[in-house]
């Protein structure tokens, strides 16, 4: 697998601009974002929509401090294309983090409801505990607009080696529940660059490190995700300016989320 030539780049990003649910009762592709503190959640989103619209944005915030989560609610997140009030037919919702001690961080069952469709945007994560069917916060119908269709697992690079069986087991069982929903899952692995020193070199090394894909295969074995379902990108997280091989490496892993998240669409019970 080779980074995207300029030609493929654009025909990703217009594959991107056209995509929309062939089904008429589902507007958008719904994607929810969990993982460890600090595993740049935020910042992924964020470059997706740097990649799509072309520039670096801010929105939304990446985490301020890795030993804490930045994301405090629950929020929607739309990708604006081209004029204002037109956006791309997926969005992201961005979740608290799993942190390593046991009762810290999001709630994995906070996690099983929003993937389910039962929070509304605005909710409060509380560390430890979870969203009640009287908050007011609590969509007690969801559609299939509320629900999730993709579940994808943000992990750092560097810190794989350093996952506690806490957060190792929040991770799993996460997992599970969205296999017993059928959703499909697949991982993004981030900061890849402060992992290898051959890819901090070169980011077009990136396929080519063995260090990367040990620390992929760990992960793969931590939690169960297969090989083939985990993704390495590079975050715009300091750049000023886009760059194609960062681009390449967040659009193939976009394609797949799309792709994966169309075909859970068409299986979807009305």
């Amino acid at each position: 697998m080779r980074l995207f030539t300029a030609v493929h780049k654009d025909t990703e990003l217009q594959y991107m601009r056209d995509y929309k649910p062939h089904r008429e009762d589902v507007q958008h592709l719904r994607v929810l974002v969990h993982g460890p503190v600090g595993a740049g959640k935020s910042s992924f989103i964020n470059s997706v929509n740097s990649v799509l619209r072309g520039k670096i944005t801010g929105r939304p915030l990446a985490e301020a401090n890795a030993s804490e989560s930045f994301t405090k609610k629950y929020k929607t997140y739309k990708i604006q294309k081209g004029q204002p009030g037109n956006f791309y037919h997926f969005v992201f919702n961005d979740t608290m983090g799993v942190e390593m001690e046991e009762d810290g961080g999001v709630h994995p069952e906070d996690i099983i409801l929003a993937m389910k469709g039962h929070m509304r945007d605005g909710y409060r994560f509380k560390p430890g505990s979870k969203l009640s069917e009287d908050n007011q916060f609590y969509n007690a119908e969801p559609t299939l607009n509320d629900k999730v269709q993709v579940l994808v697992c943000v992990v750092p690079a560097d810190k794989i080696p350093l996952l506690t069986d806490g957060c190792v087991k929040k991770i799993k069982d996460i997992r599970e529940m969205a296999s017993e929903l059928e959703i499909p899952q697949l991982a993004i692995i981030t900061k890849i660059d402060l992992a290898c020193p051959q890819i901090q070199k070169d980011l077009k090394n990136v396929y080519l490190s063995k260090k990367l894909k040990e620390t992929m295969e760990q992960f793969s074995q931590l939690v169960g995700i297969p090989m083939s379902y985990i993704f390495p990108v590079k975050n715009y997280d300091e750049e000023i300016n886009i760059k194609d091989d960062v681009d390449s490496l967040i659009l193939s892993a976009l394609r797949q989320i799309i792709d994966f998240g169309e075909e859970f669409i068409n299986d979807m019970e009305t």
